[in-house]
């Protein structure tokens, strides 16, 4: 494959902080690079970089001739007096085409990306599709490389299979800065990390996420035997050097050397080895009550559109509840009305008494970006106060990966995975019954993001939750809604029922399996099985009859086809088989879920 951008030895620092040094990456045609690192890593600005949109301090980037670039950028902004179609045609103005070339371009480019009316207004937009539109404008120039940041950030489920479509079959080659873990395996064939824990500041694999995560556990575990052969050398040097080895030779003189050859090489090792974890354990207040929050027959419009009718449902302590759906289907809507924001049109929603609702905003707006890192985690004087008892600000920063000198500096110029972190160190500061986290997941690091589904899961009381990161979405909650955005809401078992739903169904063998960790076993190794949630439960006691049901018209549809008048017409036959297919499927159905809800006991 011909090579078409690379870099060497780039460095880039902002004041005295250093993001990374001497990184060196080559692409070629027919790449997918997916990029990932801990925040504040430099991730963007390497992507700014190798996009020609920023200069690095020191290090040189070589493009290979004509090679046309494509960047997608965290955020977008879209004036707000065009539409969509005047977008594209902005994108594409420097190009020399004929007027009806120029409008089929744009055209097609904004069928590829689902738009179905180019006089849309893009401040009229949803987040998800402005990030559409921010793609489709790049894809317009028909790139050789496209350089995406966080492409799924804000796109809704139907969304992210859009785009891993589009970009596991383009003709181009793409880098991906991404933490969706099922859309880095579906898409990429090759992933780098950048860490300073690797000894050239960037480690690349060439396969997606499951293949790096199996090479990077071996190259920390080497990693880690070389550390401890040389601390055992280096001990016994430092031993011959205390008896007073004199380096009148020079034998003795390049022993002394080699001595200090291998401390370096230690401390270097040593030091890459220090690597802080995000700690988030948010708390519960045992409250005993069954039933936190009772939803009856709850109806709610919102510009003219049905997004709930007769929705009911309950939330009891342990219940962790997903919501699914595309953009505008009422997922947000539905936190604010349990959130007591918003008000239903019709039913009524009953919380318990004193019922403690945290809420994670996706707007993050409980951020005000103007107050210092100090203010914004929730400091009184040099103090917070979690769990009853006073910390000091400092060490509660140092808990979320913060400094101290980074105390006094405004919100604002923390990158989005921090301002994230700062939220929800705010948040963990409120005892809670009840959580409503809102895309929770946003600009997360993937570290982060394995605590933070610990933390979840652990958590005493009841949770709903919206994101769009699948692997999430299936390791943490015990039942989920799908969403129709026309009044229509459905309780599944599971990520992977509701994808059947849609028609999307995966083969069991296909279905990405969740690469960093086995779902059956806890963070110490043991095995143990989900119990049922209150929804699983009712389920369970119903399934019985279900497929007494299913198998009684199984049944009826087997006599029917065995009578005379239906053996003779041949087109009531067909019917009847069809019939019969779909009768055989539910009771398939049904005894697979029986099964799965017995595994679960």
């Amino acid at each position: 494959m011909s090579l078409l951008a690379s870099c060497a030895s780039l460095s880039k620092s902002f004041g005295s902080r250093a993001l990374f040094e001497n990184i060196s990456l080559g692409i070629s045609e027919g790449e997918r690079l997916g990029l990932i690192g801990p925040n504040g890593a430099g991730k963007s600005t390497l992507l700014q970089i190798l996009a020609g949109r920023l200069e690095p301090d020191s290090g040189s980037i070589s493009l290979r001739r004509n090679t046309r670039i494509g960047y997608v950028p965290q955020q977008t902004d879209f004036p707000g007096d065009q539409t969509a179609a005047g977008i594209i045609g902005e994108a594409i103005a420097g190009e020399r085409l004929e007027d009806l070339e120029r409008a089929g371009r744009i055209s097609q480019t904004l069928g590829r990306a689902g738009f179905t009316d180019g006089s849309v207004r893009a401040d009229s937009l949803s987040g998800g599709w402005q990030r559409r539109l921010a793609i489709a404008r790049e894809l317009a120039l028909e790139p050789d490389l496209l350089f995406l940041d966080e492409p799924t950030n804000h796109l809704d489920l139907e969304g992210i299979l859009w785009l891993e479509k589009l970009l596991a079959a383009a003709p181009f080659a793409s880098v991906v800065i991404s933490h969706d873990r099922y859309f880095l395996d579906n898409v990429v064939n090759d992933m780098a990390e950048i860490d300073r824990i690797y000894p050239e500041g960037i480690f690349r694999v060439e396969g997606g996420y499951s293949q790096f995560l199996e090479k990077k556990e071996a190259f920390l575990l080497a990693q880690s035997s070389r550390q401890e052969s040389l601390a055992n050398q280096v001990r016994r040097e430092v031993e011959w050097l205390r008896r007073g080895a004199k380096a009148r030779t020079g034998k003795s003189k390049a022993r002394i050397d080699e001595a200090g050859r291998l401390m370096r090489e230690l401390s270097d090792l040593e030091s890459r080895g220090v690597k802080g974890v995000t700690q988030i354990d948010f708390t519960g207040t045992d409250r005993r009550t069954k039933r936190l929050v009772s939803v009856e027959a709850v109806g709610k419009e919102l510009g003219g559109c049905r997004l709930f009718r007769d929705l009911s449902f309950t939330l009891t302590p342990g219940m962790r509840l997903g919501l699914l759906g595309r953009n505008g289907t009422g997922k947000t809507t539905l936190l604010r009305l349990l959130a007591g924001e918003l008000e239903p049109d019709a039913g009524a929603i009953e919380r318990a008494p004193a019922l403690r609702i945290v809420y994670f905003d996706q707007a993050r707006e409980q951020l005000d970006t103007e107050q210092t890192l100090r203010q914004g985690l929730g400091a009184h004087g040099d103090h917070v106060i979690y769990r009853d008892r006073p910390i000091h600000v400092a060490g509660w920063a140092k808990r979320f990966l913060f400094d101290a000198g980074q105390l006094d500096r405004p919100i604002s110029s923390l990158s989005g995975g921090e301002q994230a972190r700062v939220l929800i160190a705010r948040l963990m500061l409120q005892p809670a019954d009840l959580l409503l986290l809102d895309e929770p997941t946003n600009d997360l690091d993937i570290p982060t993001l394995e605590v933070l589904e610990e933390s979840l899961t652990e958590f005493p009381g009841a949770l709903v939750l919206v994101t769009h990161d699948r692997y999430l979405m299936d390791r943490v909650s015990t039942a989920v809604m799908g969403l129709d955005g026309q009044g229509a809401a459905v309780i599944y078992s599971d990520y992977w029922q509701w994808e059947a739903a849609q028609g999307r169904d995966l083969p069991k063998a296909e279905r990405p399996a969740p690469p960093d960790s086995d779902p059956s076993r806890d963070r110490k190794g043991a095995i143990f099985k989900k119990k049922l949630s209150y929804l699983e439960a009712r389920e369970w006691e119903q399934m019985e009859t279900q497929i007494l049901e299913a198998e009684g018209e199984l049944a009826a549809v087997h006599a029917e086809m065995q009578s005379p008048e239906v053996v003779s017409d041949g087109v009531r036959l067909q019917a009847c088989y069809a019939k019969l297919q779909s009768a055989e499927a539910r009771v398939a159905g049904l005894y697979a879920r029986w099964a799965a809800l017995e595994g679960k006991q």
